[in-house]
């Protein structure tokens, strides 16, 4: 791997992480712990690898969403459903810090690699499991799916517009933020406890409860005694004039967060309404009509206009851009795109998870063929020759 930074100088340079997870949660958050340095080892069934390998779109031959996943990670292709794969991965383990999974709960205990055995192998070992709704209660062994973890733990029925259905979001909230962000978060700490003596121990991640987290200020509000707000019509959904979307003549949208009173009497001096100043937070039919008028006020002008007006002013309003319009933004590009040299005909930029020290990225990483590293990391672990060809047949 050639990295900008080695991984020696990184938070977690010689850390090793056994990675057994598919998909997007478990890759996204290894994917993290790879950025802060630490050595990932993706372990791969021989019977195709990572469901992402394969789902288009395909570029040269491999997922994208793999490529921007697993870069700069290492592939092994093992079997935990045999006794030799088994004992490689427990060999494996001896060597580890951390064995990350994302399996229903009892699927790693049925294959005989739950936490109680392998703690055996590997006490001080970090054993973290992301789930949908965790290892016990009703719901552990039930399926689901992004839309499914928001929808029970509130946050979808709050987005959407007022009246109108909800919004499923163009993002995995429970997956990312509910169990990578919280998964890594919790990894990282079990590690720095311990250094101060503590065991490895389980982390036990559920989605739902962490997308429920997310919800923090909108339930504490209920739980005062605030009325539950309606979808769209609390300030934060669009429900207030100061904080919501608009469309502009062109078709383009501005979305305006004047939430201080000091934007919002700003926003009315800059477009000429001071009238609406004593307005902010107006409610019911005559906070509709105000942003109705706002609405009206935006429709007049094109978004390159309104983003003339508002670019040398303090008053929090902001154009909505599409993904390729945010990849070339200043505010956005360096942080968010990690450029990763040439692959082929095209320029691969993956985005960047905001982790490294200095702002600085990984580069030249990609993402790792089925098995590449098999040989290589057999032979770290300890394994001779003869045992390697016995247990990869070459």
């Amino acid at each position: 791997m050639n990295l900008s930074l080695s991984s020696a100088d990184l938070p977690l340079g010689g850390i090793r992480v056994l990675d057994l997870s598919r998909l997007l949660p478990g890759p996204y958050c290894s994917l993290v712990l790879s950025d802060l340095g630490a050595d990932v080892v993706k372990i791969e069934d021989p019977d195709g690898g990572d469901y992402l390998r394969y789902m288009p779109p395909i570029t040269n031959g491999v997922g994208a969403m793999f490529s921007a996943l697993n870069r700069g990670k290492r592939s092994i292709v093992l079997s935990l459903k045999t006794d030799v794969g088994r004992k490689a991965f427990f060999r494996l383990v001896e060597t580890a810090d951390v064995v990350l999974e994302t399996f229903r709960p009892g699927v790693m205990d049925r294959l005989g690699c739950g936490h109680a055995v392998v703690s055996k192998h590997n006490p001080k070992v970090v054993y973290c499991s992301i789930t949908g709704y965790g290892q016990e209660g009703p719901y552990a062994g039930r399926a689901g799916h992004d839309i499914n973890y928001i929808a029970l733990a509130g946050l979808l029925g709050q987005n959407g517009p007022r009246l109108g259905d909800p919004a499923v979001p163009n993002f995995q909230a429970a997956d990312i933020a509910g169990g990578a962000w919280v998964a890594a978060t919790r990894i990282i700490a079990a590690l720095f406890a311990r250094q101060a003596g503590a065991p490895g121990g389980v982390i036990d991640v559920s989605m739902t409860e962490g997308v429920a987290s997310l919800l923090t200020a909108a339930s504490a509000a209920v739980a005062a005694g605030a009325p539950e707000p309606e979808r769209g019509d609390d300030t934060l959904s669009g429900g207030r004039a100061c904080y919501a979307t608009y469309r502009t003549k062109d078709g383009g949208y501005m979305a305006l967060g004047a939430l201080e009173p000091k934007f919002w009497k700003e926003f009315c001096k800059v477009v000429g309404r001071r009238e609406w100043e004593t307005r902010q937070f107006e409610t019911g039919e005559s906070g509709i009509r105000l942003k109705a008028e706002v609405a009206g006020l935006f429709a007049e002008r094109t978004r390159g206009e309104w983003e003339k007006i508002f670019e040398p002013v303090d008053v929090c309003c902001e154009p909505v851009l599409t993904l390729g319009e945010a990849a070339r933004h200043p505010a956005v590009n360096r942080a968010r795109w990690a450029d990763c040299g040439k692959n082929g005909e095209y320029t691969r930029q993956w985005v960047n998870t905001p982790v490294a020290p200095g702002g600085r990225v990984m580069r030249e990483q990609s993402a790792p063929a089925l098995g590449q590293h098999t040989r290589e990391i057999l032979f770290e672990a300890g394994f001779t020759e003869e045992e390697i060809v016995s247990l990869t047949g070459g």
